[in-house]
Order: structure tokens, then C-alpha cells, then sequence
């Protein structure tokens, strides 16, 4: 069953309130809350996140529109629709610059009121979207395929789905470039709460000193430059599911918080006293051996039994080396420049099978990427690859060294430098326009970019033209 949408109803008409409870909560979509005055809605409102409030403009003691403007401050996401009699429609419209989404008169339709909350659960998500975008909190959500068809990757995408449809916590091992957080969006995708945020955090990312308050927001005045109140990661994520990449990181003094809300899913925002309720599941990631961590005393182990509910070890590139091919394909077709994308030589490929690949399916990535942007052929040949051996030494063909040194002028590359793909791709750019003759409209057209677009990118490179 999907996740349900959680609804608080606010108004002081009884017979009202039990009615549309009993209507809301009999379509199996809303877990559906009750309040019969505004402080009894503030006092919930305190202690748990919801999706739609329905609140009535005028009851005793704190009416609505209080109860908005706490809304507002306190849970900014939460969508509002007023619930008002026909003499306080004018009012009902002031809400809205106030920030509630719409309106329902009574004696309420049924059916319209249905679409309203609909309606508002879309713009809700939207919302969050927008808020994740913006704060770069989805990961990477354009290239979510798993590429592979052997035995090793097959099996842990089919516990990947039958994990999905539990509420287990999951714990997700792998080295570096192994592809952890597509495996977490493949589990949020394949579970009930797909229609939910998914919302990634790197933990190892984020300063010890800011890791909290990212995770479970804070309260205006909480420090300095507290000027307002702002929600967590754990309440963005409410429905659905938080990723927690690198967890392996977090400091010691986050990790009794981060496990009292795995056992609790309470928490309180960083310097606030109020208890706070979501319903989150958690995905967690490492590269790291928990276990051993663990012994150090650098990690909780009590933290470590409440992650690895489940655990889904991801392997080595190395270990499906029969997956290159189609991952090799993927990389070309994924970051193509020209139509249609170009190949491989038996060569070349050869080469990316016996490479022992450290750096996994994010070093590939990056080999096809340098590759595309050195070849000046359709087909990749050895030469335009640029790989590195465990000891960080490049391993290329004497013929591209000698390539390499040409372009660069005399500005001699040692062997066991890495290039960037934006040197790689200024050496690239160099190459064509010496075999054009240094003409930007030939060498614009076979880089398959417009003549704006390699004059910028001579003037970023610094690239001395006749």
C-alpha cells in the first residue's frame, strides 16, 4: 500500500471534524488527526509534521488565521486550506496572501474538497522539489539506470526490490564509484513511498559543526546567524526516504542523536525543547568497514545494529568485468558530442578489460568522458585513453606521450600525472585547430559546437590562435 498522507483537521464544530475524519481516513490515502480549537492544533502541530491542515478562520480562544501565521513559521511545506462560511469568503481570500493554499466554503463538496487536498499534496511536492534542487539534496537524478546483466549485479538488484518492500533500514557497503546511492534510489523507487521525497545527504560533506542542524534543522535564536527557523533534513524527507551517504563519517557527537531518532523517529531541532515526529525511512551508505570502526571506537556499535537492519554489499568493477562493454556503451551514448556517438576499437577495449579499475564505475566513467574529448576519430583507439594503475602512474602508449608534449608546447608532462578532463580537453581543442589550420569555423563544426561556443572556450583555456 502506498504511503499515506497525514491530515490534522481544525475546527470547532464537533459533529463537522468526526464527519470528515471518518469520509478522509475511509479512502486508506490520509491518516487523518483532529484538533476542536487552535491551541490544540499548535500543541499537535509541536510535535508532528503534516502534509494538509484543514482549519477553520474563526474559533475560540486562538482562531486560524493564529494558527496560520504559526504554520508558516514552524512548518513552511505544510499546505493549508481554510475551511470558512460564506460571510467570511473576503477574509478566506486575505489567507491566501497570508499563505494558504485555497479555501473551501461550507457546507463543503465533497468530491471538490478531495481535489483541493489533492491539489495541495502536489504543490507540497513541488515545494520540496524545488527546495531540494536548489539545495542540491537529489543526488544525481538524470542517469538512475543500473547498467549490468551479470550473475553479482543481478542478484543484488533482486534483493534491492525485495528489500524495497519492507520499512527495514538499509545499509548499503562499497567502495568509491561503485554506484551506492543508484542502488538507494533503486530501493525508494521500487518501494511505497515512491511518490515521496528522496532526499540525499553526504555526510562527509558537511562540517561536524553544521552536520546537526542540517539534519534536523534549527530554531530562530538558536546561534548567531539564526534568523528564522529552519526545518531538517529528516523533516524534508517526511513520507519518505532519507539517504544517508557516508554515514561512516558522522561525528561521534551526532551519532547518539542520529540513533535515538532511528529507535524513536523523534528529535528535536538544535535549540528548540520541543519533540518532533516523522515517519523517515532510512538508506545508509559507506565505504568504509563499519565493523572495524566500530572496534576503534570511532563509531557507535549500538548505531552500527540499528543501520545494518539489512545489509547490501555492492562489488568491485573488477569483480563484473563482463559488465564493461555495456557500461562502456552506456558512458559513450550518455556523453555524446557527436550523432552518432562514437566506438570503441577492439584495442581499446581490450585495454579497459584488463585495467583493475580502483576507482570502479566513477573511473570509467571518467576514462570514456577524457577519451571522447582526445579522440579525433569516430573510433577510440588506445592512445586516447588515459588510465591509472593503483600506484597512480598513468599508463599510456609512447605515442601519445609524444602527442601531449607537442601540444603542450614544451611544457613537459611527468608519466605519473593525472590530467583533468578540462586540460584534456584544451589539448583536444588545440589539436583540431592545428589540423584546421587554425580556422574556428571547421574546427567548430568538427567538435560539433557553434563558433560562440569554441570562442569562449579558447578565451577560458588561454589558447594562443595566430
Amino acid at each position: 500500500m502506498a504511503q499515506q498522507y497525514n491530515i490534522l483537521i481544525v475546527d470547532d464544530e464537533h459533529s463537522l471534524v468526526r464527519l470528515l475524519q471518518a469520509e478522509l481516513s475511509s479512502s486508506q490515502r490520509f491518516d487523518v488527526d483532529i484538533a476542536f480549537d487552535g491551541v490544540e492544533a499548535i500543541n499537535k502541530l509541536q510535535s508532528n509534521i503534516y502534509d494538509v491542515v484543514l482549519l477553520d478562520i474563526r474559533m475560540p480562544r486562538v482562531g486560524g488565521i493564529e494558527v496560520l501565521k504559526f504554520l508558516q513559521e514552524q512548518s513552511p511545506q505544510t499546505q493549508v486550506i481554510m475551511l470558512t462560511n460564506y460571510a467570511d469568503i473576503k477574509t478566506a481570500i486575505e489567507t491566501i496572501k497570508l499563505g494558504a493554499y485555497d479555501f473551501i466554503a461550507k457546507p463543503y463538496d465533497y468530491d471538490e474538497l478531495i481535489a483541493t487536498i489533492e491539489r495541495a499534496i502536489e504543490r507540497r511536492r513541488l515545494f520540496i522539489d524545488n527546495e531540494l534542487m536548489k539545495n542540491q539534496l537529489y543526488g544525481n537524478q538524470k542517469d538512475l539506470k543500473i547498467i549490468g546483466k551479470t550473475k553479482e549485479i543481478k542478484e543484488l538488484i533482486e534483493r534491492a526490490r525485495k528489500v524495497a518492500q519492507t520499512e527495514s533500514i538499509v545499509l548499503i557497503q562499497g567502495a568509491s564509484g561503485t554506484g551506492k546511492e543508484l542502488i538507494a534510489h533503486l530501493i525508494h523507487r521500487a518501494s511505497p513511498r515512491s511518490d515521496r521525497p528522496f532526499v540525499a545527504m553526504n555526510c562527509a560533506s558537511i562540517p561536524d559543526s553544521l552536520l546537526e542542524s542540517e539534519l534536523f534543522g534549527y530554531e530562530r535564536g538558536a546561534f548567531t546567524s539564526a534568523f528564522g527557523t529552519k526545518q531538517g533534513l529528516v523533516e524534508v524527507a517526511h513520507g519518505g526516504t532519507l539517504f544517508l551517504d557516508e554515514v561512516g563519517d558522522i561525528s561521534p557527537t551526532v551519532q547518539p542523536k542520529l540513533l535515538r531518532f532511528l529507535e524513536t523517529g523523534e528529535f528535536r531541532r538544535v535549540g528548540g525543547t520541543n519533540q518532533l515526529r516523522v515517519n523517515v525511512r532510512i538508506i545508509s551508505a559507506t565505504n568504509k568497514d563499519l565493523t572495524l570502526q566500530a572496534k576503534k571506537g570511532h563509531f557507535r556499535e549500538d548505531l552500527l545494529y540499528r543501520l545494518n537492519v539489512v545489509t547490501l554489499s555492492i562489488p568491485l568493477l573488477r569483480e563484473r568485468k563482463n559488465d564493461i562493454p555495456l557500461l562502456v556503451d552506456h558512458f559513450l551514448n550518455k556523453h555524446v558530442r557527436t550523432k552518432p556517438p562514437k566506438k570503441m576499437s577492439p584495442e581499446a577495449m581490450k585495454i579497459l578489460l584488463q585495467h583493475d579499475w580502483p576507482g570502479n564505475i566513477r573511473e570509467l566513467e571518467h576514462v570514456i568522458e577524457g577519451a571522447i574529448i582526445l579522440s579525433t576519430k569516430e573510433i577510440i583507439e588506445p592512445e586516447d585513453l588515459t588510465l591509472h594503475s593503483n600506484l597512480h602512474q598513468t599508463v599510456k602508449p609512447k605515442k601519445e606521450k609524444a602527442t601531449r608534449t607537442e601540444l603542450q608546447k614544451g611544457n613537459s608532462q611527468e608519466e605519473g600525472d593525472i590530467l583533468s578532463l578540462e586540460n584534456l580537453e584544451k589539448i583536444h581543442i588545440e589539436r583540431v585547430l592545428r589540423q584546421n589550420d587554425w580556422s574556428r569555423v571547421k574546427t567548430a563544426q568538427d567538435l560539433g559546437i557553434t563558433a560562440k561556443t569554441l570562442y569562449l572556450k579558447i578565451k577560458r583555456y588561454d589558447i594562443e590562435t595566430p
